[in-house]
């Protein structure tokens, strides 16, 4: 992994620069353009405080996850214009003052954006908690962690956990206080349990777990009447007010806790989706061979490897407009060329 330039953060930036380069970080966590991609590179090489701006926003958004990813997805309707509003002025904030802007943001009333662990676009984590619980942070995950006298709590703000959860020592001594995965869609209460939990914040927003050992209770949060336990070998999704059927979880489903993106008989849009979670910017599929099927494990490590070498297995090739925009085609005609 190639170091990060080192910027002073204890200097105040221009206020114009600093909301510059907080529009770029919002407008590419958006549906951007290939073309806005090459513009803010372009922006960022023209003086030197344009990166050191970049940096400090690109920082400050990793450190309170200010910026959520895809924020201007259609479907998130009337609330998408009033998060981008509200993430454009938090970051202007932060990038001006530094270090000071930093602290400030921790006070209220922007308390609520913060989390506690997180993980970058294409990196995981390991974390152990107070209470011995392990945890497993896939990419681009922010959770916060709560934990009071009555019970042990992880908001799930984004991505993807694994929960191993640990013998409560403060339970040992006094009342027994229950693990509990918020997500926006309800409530995974763990029974002594390993289990992975999946937010997908797409047009359909959802909760995804699948349970490993013993089991968890799932209360969705318009609908608490519906609650269900869940058992080992089982997954499930279920969204605000609807909890789907269990089905079987595939043996799997927590490879990517060891780096490995299993699939067998995948679709290729599905494959291609799922590798656009760990390589910043945009990574597409043309759907004249969304069709095609894949077999195999591969490491996430390294995206561009498996991209690489995927013409090496599908009649497809790679495009790269820019090394953040790549599609994935069908292969050049040779008569043509």
């Amino acid at each position: 992994m190639s170091a990060v330039p080192s910027f002073d953060d204890s200097r105040p930036l221009d206020r114009a620069i600093a909301r510059a380069a907080a529009e770029w970080l919002v407008r590419l966590h958006e549906d951007a353009a290939a073309e806005e991609f090459v513009a803010c590179e372009q922006w960022r090489a023209q003086h030197p405080e344009h990166e050191r701006a970049w940096q400090r926003a690109q920082r400050v958004n990793q450190m309170f996850s200010v910026v959520p990813r895809q924020m201007g997805l259609p479907a998130l309707g009337r609330s998408t214009r009033v998060d981008r509003r509200n993430a454009l002025k938090i970051l202007t904030v932060m990038v001006v003052g530094g270090g000071a802007g930093y602290l400030a943001f921790r006070e209220k009333p922007w308390q609520e954006w913060a989390v506690d662990e997180r993980t970058a676009i294409g990196a995981r984590r390991a974390v152990v908690l107070a209470d011995g619980t392990q945890l497993d942070l896939n990419t681009d995950t922010a959770i916060k962690v709560e934990f009071s006298g009555s019970e042990r709590r992880l908001i799930l703000r984004r991505g993807e956990i694994l929960v191993r959860t640990g013998a409560d020592p403060h339970g040992a001594s006094s009342v027994y206080r229950p693990f509990i995965v918020e997500t926006p869609q309800g409530l995974i209460r763990a029974l002594g349990t390993r289990f992975m939990v999946r937010q997908e914040n797409g047009g359909d927003p959802a909760t995804q777990v699948a349970v490993l050992e013993h089991a968890v209770e799932i209360v969705p949060s318009a609908a608490p009447q519906h609650k269900r336990i869940i058992n080992a070998g089982q997954q499930v999704r279920f969204t605000a007010t609807r909890l789907g059927e269990p089905g079987p979880a595939s043996s799997h489903v927590a490879d990517w806790s060891r780096g490995i993106l299993f699939a067998n008989q995948m679709r290729l849009d599905e494959f291609i989706a799922e590798l656009s979670r760990y390589r910043v910017g945009v990574l597409r599929c043309d759907p004249a061979i969304a069709h095609l099927r894949i077999t195999g494990a591969f490491q996430l490590d390294n995206v561009d490897n498996i991209l690489a070498v995927l013409p090496e297995t599908l009649p497809v090739q790679a495009i790269y407009r820019t090394r953040y925009w790549v599609s994935i085609v069908p292969p050049a005609d040779p008569a043509s060329g």
